[in-house]
């Protein structure tokens, strides 16, 4: 995928909507910027994430029902159904 973006006279640009979407990023996370010469490879700055992180999120019968389940890991995993 390849996507242009302007520069403002503040250094600033718009990341693509069809980029966020790529990266599952929303407002408030973080980019890396690598430089290499006259290249830049930019990724998305996440918290590791471990299989601890899920544990005891649902219960038979109790918490989060498999919907709140579902939700709750697709925000954890920056995918949520939003737009951006």
């Amino acid at each position: 995928m390849e996507q242009k973006a302007r520069i403002t006279s503040k250094g600033q640009i718009t990341i693509p909507k069809a980029v966020r979407r790529a990266l599952g990023i929303k407002e408030g996370d973080s980019l890396l910027f690598e430089i290499e010469g006259e290249e830049v490879r930019v990724r998305v700055a996440r918290e590791p994430v471990s299989f601890a992180d899920y544990a005891g999120i649902w219960r038979e019968g109790e918490g989060m029902s498999w919907d709140e389940v579902n939700d709750y890991v697709r925000d954890l995993r920056g995918r949520g159904g939003e737009d951006a």
